[in-house]
């Protein structure tokens, strides 16, 4: 069999955003060279139509250091960091963009704006990241969720950061997600209270409770990947070896699993974050173009299925 051609899933995601207007994406703060480009980058692929905001004149100093041409962006001037934050998330509130990018500012300082109760634009559902690895050596995308956002989430937690990606993953044409909700052992027991997450998210799958996917848990990183040791271990299991899908047990658990990802395996990892109204696009100075553009990709993809979706509710109550 061909070795995989690396990189060909995030071509794939990029490629399948052709046939779709570009999405309005406010740009919280895009004041350095990796943020600023790579929101250029997107929209000269037609995945995003950026709207900068931040300090108008340092925006334009830097497009003018760097040779990239601004052309008719629409900028919002804000002095700083935080009233970009407060200001993107504003726009995004008030229906004048479908997608939120980070630019250069600390997650934590965007993701409060998103939260705040009475300005934000949080829903019912937990906020949550999902990231999208290209990992050579595995046949498909895997979704890592959650290594960005929830540090020791509880059940309940889990319930919607298991939606988010089961919804991600259908936007990405994804119809039967498999989830491993992952562990250290594949038996539950009490002293390991993830194994007992594990199989009370699958009873609630089973209950209706969780939808979309088949779940099945808990499973060590290498039954959820690896069809061989899967069967050495004579785990039965239509999930086992081949998910789409990793629910890790904490945040501490799945930024450990994506880096080694990345710097072992050679993997690229693009990164959304889920659960608000719009999908928010974070991106890290370490990221390249191709998986700045795939974020970019796959925010834009569900935006526009979640766009369809809202359609179609609406003809149905109509």
């Amino acid at each position: 069999m061909a070795e995989p051609r690396k990189h060909e899933k995030y071509d794939a995601l990029i490629d399948s955003c052709h046939s779709l207007a570009p999405v309005r994406t406010a740009v919280a703060h895009p004041c350095d060279e990796s943020s600023l480009s790579g929101a250029l980058e997107a929209a000269k692929a037609g995945i995003i139509k950026p709207l900068l905001v931040g300090p108008e004149a340092r925006i334009r100093r830097l497009a003018a250091s760097l040779g990239l041409d601004l052309g008719e962006l629409r900028l919002v001037n804000a002095p700083h960091s935080h009233a970009a934050a407060e200001t993107a998330v504003g726009i995004v509130r008030a229906g004048e963009a479908d997608a939120l990018m980070k630019g250069s500012l600390h997650t934590d300082e965007l993701i409060a704006e998103v939260v705040r109760k009475d300005t934000g634009v949080r829903t019912g559902r937990r906020i949550s990241h999902v990231f999208i690895m290209d990992v050579p050596t595995y046949r498909k995308p895997l979704f890592i969720t959650d290594a960005a956002i929830n540090i020791f989430p509880t059940l309940e937690d889990k319930v919607d950061i298991v939606q988010n990606a089961i919804d991600l993953a259908h936007a990405l044409k994804i119809d039967a997600p498999k989830v491993a909700i992952l562990s250290a052992v594949e038996t539950v027991t009490s002293r390991i209270p993830s194994t007992i997450d594990a199989a009370a998210l699958c009873k609630m799958a089973d209950r209706g409770q969780i939808t979309g996917a088949l779940l099945d848990g808990p499973l060590a990183f290498d039954s959820a990947i690896s069809q061989e040791a899967a069967a050495v271990k004579h785990i039965k299991s239509v999930v086992a070896g081949d998910a789409d899908i990793l629910l890790v047990p904490d945040l501490e658990a799945g930024n450990m699993l994506a880096k080694e990802l990345s710097f072992l395996a050679g993997a690229d990892a693009a990164g959304i974050v889920l659960g608000a109204r719009v999908p928010i696009i974070l991106t890290s100075r370490a990221d390249n173009v191709r998986t700045r553009m795939a974020s970019c990709a796959v925010a834009a993809l569900y935006a526009h299925a979640r766009r369809v979706a809202a359609v179609e509710i609406g003809k149905l109550a109509s």
